[in-house]
C-alpha cells in the first residue's frame, strides 16, 4: 500500500498512463508488483519510468510506443509513474543500480541486469523517432519475443497526449 499521497490528481494523469497501457505495457503500482516483474533473472524487461513532464509527452512515451511496433520486443513491458505510486517507483529505481533517479527514463533489463538505459538528460534532446531507433537497436541485440506489442491497425488509432506537468495541477487533499 502506498503511504504517501500522489503528487497529481489521478484523473488528470490517467491519459498519460493510458498511452503506455494501450500498447501492452503493464502498470506496476506497488513494490510487490515491481518485484514480481523486475526480480526475474531470465529474459528481458522494458521498464518505463513515466512522468508528467514535457519530455515524457514529447519524446519518451511516443518513442516507446513506436519501438513496441518493432518485429522483436522485450519479454515483459512494465511502467511505474513518478509522482504517483511513490513506493513502487522507489522500488523500480532500486533495480537500476548505478543510475541516479531519472523521470522519465527507459531501461531494458536482461537477465536482471540493466542492458541499456535512456535517462532524462538523453530523452530531453531526442525526438520520439530517435528514442524508438535506440530502443529498437537494443531490442534487436537483447530480445527475442516477436513483436509488435499490438496490431498495427490498433496502433494507428492511438493519438499521443501532448500535455506536460505544467498543465496538470498538483494534487491537494481536501
Amino acid at each position: 500500500m502506498n503511504t504517501r499521497p500522489p503528487a497529481y490528481d489521478r484523473q488528470a494523469v490517467q491519459p498519460l498512463r493510458k498511452e503506455l497501457t494501450q500498447v501492452g505495457v503493464r502498470e506496476l503500482l506497488t513494490p510487490e508488483d515491481v518485484d514480481a516483474v523486475l526480480s526475474r533473472r531470465e529474459g528481458t524487461v522494458l521498464l518505463v519510468v513515466n512522468s508528467v513532464c514535457g519530455c515524457a509527452a514529447g519524446g519518451a512515451r511516443p518513442g516507446v510506443m513506436q519501438a513496441l511496433q518493432h518485429r522483436v520486443i522485450p519479454d515483459e513491458l512494465a511502467t511505474v509513474f513518478a509522482g504517483m505510486e511513490h513506493e513502487a517507483v522507489e522500488r523500480a529505481r532500486s533495480y537500476l543500480t548505478g543510475y541516479p533517479p531519472s523521470s522519465p527514463s527507459i531501461a531494458l533489463l536482461k537477465d536482471g541486469e540493466v542492458a541499456m538505459i535512456l535517462e532524462r538528460h538523453e530523452i530531453e534532446r531526442l525526438s520520439p523517432e530517435d528514442i524508438a531507433r535506440e530502443l529498437k537497436a537494443a531490442f534487436d541485440r537483447f530480445c527475442c519475443r516477436p513483436g509488435p506489442s499490438i496490431p498495427q491497425e490498433q496502433f494507428e488509432k492511438i493519438v499521443p497526449q501532448r500535455i506536460c506537468g505544467s498543465q496538470i495541477p498538483p494534487f491537494s487533499s481536501p
